[in-house]
């Protein structure tokens, strides 16, 4: 990958989101440039109904851009084809300091698996990932020889990985 990629992984309700939104945040706050890929395992879709771009999609599209002096989107269409591979969505990222990848768990990059007490019955997944190299949690952790950080201490979770990663203080 010629990205540099850590990622953020966790059962539903462990705080993937927030702590990836909160992590831009800091990151961005810091003056690393950040880019985010999140995976879904349901349909959605992020164009409205009865916008041009939508009506150029229900046409039969395959990629609609839609561009404005503020911000651009290129959407894609599989249309039966095959989910993109992670380096492939990669490969049509830009430039940037760090890509944050939330979910893809089964992805061979660095992660940090969230864990909230709620969620803590399921299994943890650090057991059998060894690409998984600390854990943010809401409860105490006991047993772990990885570093365990408070969900909340954003700013050290950003530390940690900014040294993982060895990219330069900004």
């Amino acid at each position: 990958m010629t990205h540099r990629v850590f990622g953020i992984t966790g059962w539903k309700n462990s705080g993937k989101t927030t702590l990836t939104e909160r992590l831009v945040t800091e990151l961005t706050g810091r003056g690393y440039t950040v880019s985010t890929i999140k995976h879904a395992h349901h349909d959605f879709d992020i164009d409205v109904p009865g916008t041009d771009s939508f009506r150029h999609r229900a046409a039969g599209a395959s990629e609609v851009a839609i561009v404005s002096s503020h911000r651009w989107a290129l959407m894609h269409e599989a249309r039966g084809d095959a989910e993109p591979s992670l380096p492939e969505i990669l490969a049509r990222l830009s430039p940037c300091d760090m890509v944050l990848v939330e979910g893809y768990k089964r992805e061979d990059h660095l992660k940090i698996e969230a864990r909230r007490k709620d969620t803590a019955t399921r299994a943890p997944l650090s057991e059998n990932d060894p690409k998984i190299v600390a854990l943010a949690a809401d409860h105490p952790v006991d047993g772990s020889t990885l570093p365990v950080f408070d969900l909340d201490d954003i700013s050290t979770i950003a530390d940690f990985i900014v040294e993982t990663l060895s990219l330069a203080r900004v």
